[in-house]
Parts: C-alpha cells; sequence; structure tokens
C-alpha cells in the first residue's frame, strides 16, 4: 500500500484544487492517505519570500495568466472559485480547525467546505463564527472546534507540520510526499502522483 502525505493550507486556491482530487485519488488506488494542515505563510517566510514580491506586482503578465490559469482548471474541476475581498486571510484558526477536524476523522470534509467558504463564499474563516458554521456543514460541533483552535497540542502539531514542509525540501501548498521521500508540489502534479502511487508501471525510473 502505498503512503501519500498531503500538506496543505486552504489560503491556497491551487491548494483547494488539489484538495478536490487527492482523496478520490488515494482511493482509487487503495493508498494510505495523511491529511497535513500546514500555515504557507511560515513556509513563505522560511524559504520562498518571492511569492510576497509577486504579489505587490499583479499587472506583470506571469501574474496575470496565473489568474487566468486559476480559473481554467477550477471550470475544468467543477469547483466555484472567485478572489475572496480578504487576501490573503489569515488562516490560522482554520488550520488548526482542520486538525481537530483529522482527529474527529473529518480531515478531507472539512478541508472542502473551508475552501468553498474561502474561496467560494468569500467568507472570512479567520472568524470564530465562520469556523464554527464550516464545522457544523460537515457534522461537527461548531463550539468544540473553536476551542479545539486554542488547545496548545493543536497549536504546536500546526507549527510541526509547517515546518516539515521546509525540512524536506517543501516549499509551498499543496506539497505531497510518496512514501516518505518522493516529493511532489501543485494541483498540476496529480497524474504523476497517481503514477508515483501505483509504482510507476509504465517503467520510469525509481529514486
Amino acid at each position: 500500500m502505498a503512503k501519500i502525505e498531503f500538506y496543505f493550507d486552504c489560503s491556497s486556491p491551487w491548494t483547494y484544487l488539489g484538495i478536490s482530487r487527492i482523496g478520490d485519488l488515494a482511493r482509487r488506488n487503495n493508498a494510505e492517505l495523511h491529511w497535513r494542515p500546514v500555515l504557507v505563510g511560515g513556509i513563505f517566510n522560511q524559504v520562498n519570500e518571492q511569492v510576497y514580491q509577486n504579489r505587490a506586482n499583479p499587472d506583470h503578465p506571469k501574474y496575470q495568466y496565473m489568474r487566468k490559469d486559476l480559473m481554467d482548471w477550477a471550470a475544468m474541476q467543477g469547483l466555484q472559485i472567485g478572489w475572496p475581498s480578504i487576501f490573503p486571510v489569515n488562516a490560522v484558526k482554520g488550520m488548526r480547525a482542520a486538525i481537530h477536524a483529522l482527529d474527529e476523522g473529518k480531515a478531507e470534509a472539512f478541508a472542502m467546505r473551508l475552501c468553498h467558504a474561502y474561496w467560494g463564499e468569500d467568507r472570512d474563516i479567520s472568524q470564530d463564527a465562520e469556523v464554527a458554521r464550516v464545522a457544523a456543514d460537515v457534522g461537527l460541533d461548531g463550539d468544540a472546534t473553536v476551542a479545539a483552535t486554542a488547545d496548545p497540542s493543536i497549536k504546536q502539531r500546526l507549527k510541526d507540520y509547517t515546518q516539515q514542509v521546509v525540512d524536506r525540501g517543501g516549499f509551498g501548498s499543496p506539497t505531497i510526499f510518496i512514501n516518505d521521500t518522493d516529493m511532489f508540489f501543485g494541483n498540476d502534479r496529480m497524474d504523476l502522483i497517481e503514477w508515483a502511487v501505483q509504482g510507476r508501471p509504465a517503467g520510469g525510473p525509481r529514486r
């Protein structure tokens, strides 16, 4: 059984695209999927500060193309993605809540609903009330979920997962590892990820 580790932050639209696909990919390949909430800003601050420079120049042709590319991916995958009125958003509470959802067996459902709340409905997911609403939508106790975001152990796990990405050579979200060492980055690597999960059946080299 292949092992997939999916490091994600719902404040990234590209991560939303990946979240919508990785669960089905794991299920159809009988792979073991581990959800790993992170804070992508914590990753950027250490190894990818160029992201902030790019955001400061939204009229650059490459940035404009990126927005068009995002809309194409969203349309192809049937997802509603707009540009939120608050961007970037402080995703700390949402991602701590995602760890609580993970512990409750609701990681995928919570991540999808949190992404849709932010990218599809323009809701401020930094607010307790919005986190509670998302939790309730997927069958979790909203008040308990918000309370969990103040739990010191959950706070530390979010820091640890974030640091793991950097320590293992990652630089953003989503970052995916297959069988511990084979790293992939981005929603558009899903075909390669599935190929790797299947043991590279076409005969490609193994690392």
